[in-house]
């Protein structure tokens, strides 16, 4: 027969009714017989409260005993000494991997109070299946420290419909632990937790951790739990249970602390004691006491609490005597000492050096923010405390020395030592206040040093506040006094954490002298700051009844006489310098700069000189548009597959749309905006809704020049490049002020623009084959842009013309690109033209016609001055017969022989007697042996006179001219 301790009871499904069915169901089948008959069951409705658990044999809640708790409709899970019941985990290879990768280890592990996640790069589920009575909640607390892991959250119900996906994603919680809460649905539920490592960097990933699971909304508990070990519940009906003091302990189920012994110790919710060992001075540290009136400062020495060492045993330390005076440090610029010798904030609009408040003179305004270096007590929006990994409790973790802030002693060698800066927000000054969207918002710097032994990390992290904060930069081990500055660009970052950690082993206080140290803290722009000086209001207006007589636009204050001067042609202003000649910082090569002289841009237009004098002109305006390019897969020590993603914004007016980057991981949504950004890229499948991209940040935000030359300023565009050929290459500099620990001088970027008419896509990006990331150094990244729009617009140099032949009265003249074809739109190729034309026959039968024609005027005109000649030589000779033979002398005019009408009658003679044949041979008879003419004269005289040479002369010159 069975007895109650061979079975228990369970209610059955609740029917339509909402009734159910209390059985009895054996342990082992087949063990024994006779069990109870079924009773009907109390209501589906039915709940205990917290504190209370239900008797299912009288089927009444009772109350949890002494030593026990329970939440009444909830179920915790607080202890992880092993997997509890109704978890399971299992471990699965990323598709992105390689087959051969085992991950059947890479499971969730518990550790006591916590379950850890995997640390490598498979993909690690924890799931829990629980039946909701009633609508309820969930809610865990996570610690999420590094950003190379994934991790997820999500729900699915009885259909196995997944929650949003938009909230499953947990943000980063770097020092502290953080709790989510979710609300759950009714009937069936299986939870999720899942993460995926990359081991993106050369140190060890650190896994995520879980504990004080709890869920709501169950119908009842059937049993209470036992507090845990270093926990204790003293009263009956405890909903929860109660840590230890110091130096106390407890074991399991215990309903009271028992005291440690005096030579031990114990801290907080501990459940055993340890020896005390022997004082070091690795257990105490120092400080200072506030200024007394006297201007002096004690030096007081501390125990490190909770104090665990013993000062009893041989070769322990004294606490050092405290009350030593040494001299006060001076108070902080924009303070100064008050009658009670504090330090007090100097009123709005004047500023101090730390001694004296002075008003800011007219036409300046005073530069408000924090700085810091002197540390005589804590600033009073600075506070610092311990962060465990087990406890989470507030004490002092940064002490201030006078002359820097350092981190003191810790409990754990691997607790968190955090100091937390806050600010109300940034309010730009008035001169820039209209140029907003170009000025900086305001800008952080510290400088600090790092002794350590061991492998130390000091995380320097931005927020919302304590504890919502993102990493923006870590530094391991060692590190020499330096400084580091942030540019702060939204107004939603108030929070700011430095966060000390000596090493990843588990131990206590063997590295307590590793130590970091911050010397000074300058913030700028912050609301509710004090003035270190005054500066000229010089660069925009402002509102009216103003102090501040400002220089307009392009206009820069001389020194010392507020009298405003006009910046040389294409500078700009540099917004933290407005006075003098040197705010005026002229633009690049091919870059304008804005309408409020704060920048230098680009409209992508470009006209670029020949070495044969011509010119090229470009537009880029076709790849203005912001475009991505992915860097060659990269591969994880174990296959898993990640690239680099970077967005380009070519160039633009002040209008144009920037490149934007950001981190869809976290819910911080982290996003950096400018010309050159990147982001690391984990591909789809990993978080089977869309990419996942983290880590995003600048590379470049100001645009330096445009130019065909290898070099400007301190940037080179190296030829790692294959090389052009023909047209040179034109080259974008980029640069980025925000400066980290490897590129103290900001990342910059160039981009190379290469004409290449056959590439029609606009996002033929290329990274160099050397260094597939874009970059060899980490500090300047290089893109090589090959496109058609890269090429000069086209004009007429590009293009010659071919004449055809004349057929059949027509030709045609044809254009053609001059080959090869390096320009691209601008003037389009003309279209062909087709004009009439004349075929060489008709222009053999033209010339002979005007041949023939010009034959026929020779010979007429040959003729007509033969005749003329003729006449000429007749009238000669009648002169000379009427002359009488005297030299000198003119024939008389009754002795002239030529009467009028003569040559009439001689020319009608001599048509009528001879014919042209008959005239040609006499002519030929009579012609002498000098070529001319004989003429008979009626004179004798042998000689010619005078007259008659001269006459002679000139008919024979007549006659050979002709």
């Amino acid at each position: 027969m069975c007895k109650e301790s061979d079975y228990h009871f369970e209610y059955t499904e609740c029917d339509v009714l909402g009734s159910r069915w209390r059985v009895a169901v054996p342990n082992k089948a087949d063990t024994c017989t006779g069990l109870p008959d079924p009773v009907k069951g109390t209501q589906c409705t039915f709940s205990c409260n917290e504190g209370e658990y239900l008797d299912m044999q009288s089927q009444q809640c009772q109350k949890c005993a002494a030593g026990t708790y329970s939440l009444g409709t909830s179920v915790a899970f607080d202890e992880w000494d092993s997997l509890p019941s109704g978890f399971v985990t299992h471990g699965v290879i990323t598709n992105e991997g390689y087959d051969q990768t085992d991950c059947s280890n890479s499971t969730w592990t518990p550790k006591g109070d916590y379950i850890a996640s995997n640390t490598d790069e498979c993909t690690a589920t924890l799931s829990y299946a629980v039946n909701l009575k009633q609508p309820g909640t969930l809610s865990f607390e996570y610690f999420y420290p590094d950003n190379s892991i994934y991790f997820e959250f999500f729900v699915q119900n009885d259909q196995c419909q997944s929650t949003d996906s938009n909230s499953r994603w947990m943000r980063i919680s770097e020092n502290s632990w953080s709790k989510y809460t979710v609300e759950l649905n009714k009937g069936n539920n299986v939870l999720y937790w899942r993460t995926i490592a990359y081991s993106l960097q050369s140190s060890a990933v650190k896994p995520v951790l879980l504990r004080n699971i709890q869920i709501s909304g169950v119908a009842y508990t059937s049993e209470c739990f036992h507090c845990k070990p270093g926990t204790h519940s003293a009263n009956p009906g405890s909903a929860r249970c109660t840590p230890c003091p110091a130096d106390t302990y407890s074991n399991k189920g215990a309903t009271t602390c028992r005291e440690c012994e005096e030579d031990k110790y114990a801290v907080i919710g501990s459940a055993s004691c340890k020896p005390r060992p022997a004082c070091t001075s690795s257990d105490y540290f120092y400080t200072h006491t506030p200024c007394d009136s006297e201007g002096k400062t004690q030096l007081m020495y501390k125990w490190i609490e909770p104090k665990i060492c013993t000062e009893t045993v041989e070769g322990a330390l004294k606490l050092p005597a405290s009350g030593e005076r040494q001299t006060c440090p001076p108070c902080n610029p924009g303070f100064f000492v008050s009658n009670s010798s504090s330090c007090e904030p100097c009123p709005s609009g004047s500023f101090s050096n730390g001694t004296v408040c002075t008003e800011c003179p007219a036409g300046t305004e005073p530069v408000v923010g924090f700085e810091y270096k002197w540390w005589n007590t804590m600033p009073a929006n600075m506070k610092s405390s311990v962060f465990s990994q087990l406890l989470s409790f507030v004490m002092a973790a940064w002490e201030v020395a006078g002359e820097y802030i350092y981190t003191t002693p810790g409990d754990q060698d691997t607790d968190y030592l955090m100091l937390t800066l806050s600010v109300p927000g940034y309010r730009l000054p008035q001169s820039m206040v209209k140029d907003a969207e170009r000025s900086e918002l305001s800008r952080i710097t510290f400088v600090f040093e790092t002794i350590c032994t061991a492998d130390c990390e000091l995380y320097f992290l931005a927020g919302y506040n304590q504890w919502n904060n993102d990493v923006v930069e870590r530094w391991n081990g060692r590190n020499h006094k330096q400084s580091y500055s942030y540019l702060i660009q939204s107004n939603s970052t108030v929070s700011f954490t430095w966060t000390f950690k000596r090493t990843e082993e588990y131990g206590m206080r063997n590295y307590s002298a590793d130590v970091a140290k911050i010397y000074s803290i300058v913030i700028t722009n912050a609301i509710g700051g004090v003035a270190t000086k005054c500066r000229r209001c010089a660069l925009t207006s402002v509102k009216a009844g103003s102090a501040c007589v400002l220089c307009p636009p392009g206009h820069y204050m001389v020194n010392g006489t507020g009298a405003c001067q006009k910046c040389p042609p294409n500078t700009f202003i540099r917004t933290d310098q407005p006075v003098g000649e040197a705010a005026c910082i002229r633009c690049g090569p091919n870059t304008k700069t804005n309408k409020a002289y704060t920048a230098c841009l680009s409209d992508c237009m470009l006209d670029v000189r020949t070495s044969k004098g011509g010119r090229l002109h470009y537009d880029f305006s076709p790849l203005a548009n912001v475009t991505s390019v992915h860097s060659s897969p990269r591969f994880t020590n174990k296959g898993l597959r990640y690239f680099h993603r970077f967005n380009l914004g070519l160039c633009g007016t002040e209008g144009r749309m920037p490149a934007s980057c950001v981190d869809n991981v976290t819910e911080s949504g982290r996003e950096v905006k400018g010309y050159v950004c990147q982001s690391t890229v984990v591909p789809s499948d990993i978080r089977s809704q869309s990419l996942v991209s983290s880590q995003p940040f600048l590379i470049g935000d100001s645009l330096i020049g445009v130019t065909t030359e290898t070099k400007l300023g301190n940037i080179s565009s190296p030829k790692w490049f294959p090389a052009a050929v023909g047209l040179p290459d034109v080259i974008f500099y980029y640069r980025s002020s925000d400066a980290t620990q490897a590129c103290k001088q900001g990342r910059s970027a160039t981009v190379r623009m290469r004409c290449d008419p056959a590439v029609t896509t606009k996002d033929h990006i290329m990274l160099p084959s050397n260094c597939s990331e874009g970059t060899c150094d980490g500090c300047t990244f290089h893109f090589l842009w090959q496109s058609q729009h890269a090429c000069p617009l086209c004009t007429k140099n590009h293009y010659r013309e071919i004449v055809s032949a004349c057929i059949q009265g027509i030709q045609r003249t044809t254009y053609v690109w001059q080959h090869p074809v390096q320009c691209y739109g601008g003037q389009p190729l003309p279209a062909q033209k087709v004009s009439a034309c004349v075929t060489l026959d008709f222009w053999l039968k033209f010339g002979v016609s005007t041949g023939a024609v010009a034959a026929v005027l020779l010979i007429s005109l040959i003729c007509y001055f033969w005749k003329k000649t003729r006449k000429l030589q007749y009238k000669y000779s009648r002169l000379m017969m009427t002359s009488g033979g005297r030299e000198c002398e003119l024939p008389t005019a009754d002795s002239c022989a030529i009467m009028e009408g003569e040559d009439a009658e001689d020319d009608l003679m001599d048509l009528t007697k001879k014919s042209f044949f008959t005239k040609i041979k006499s002519f030929s008879r009579e012609r002498t042996s000098d070529g001319f003419d004989s003429v008979p004269l009626k004179s004798s005289s042998s000689h010619l006179n005078l007259t008659e040479k001269l006459v002679h002369t000139f008919i024979t010159a007549t006659v050979r001219l002709l």
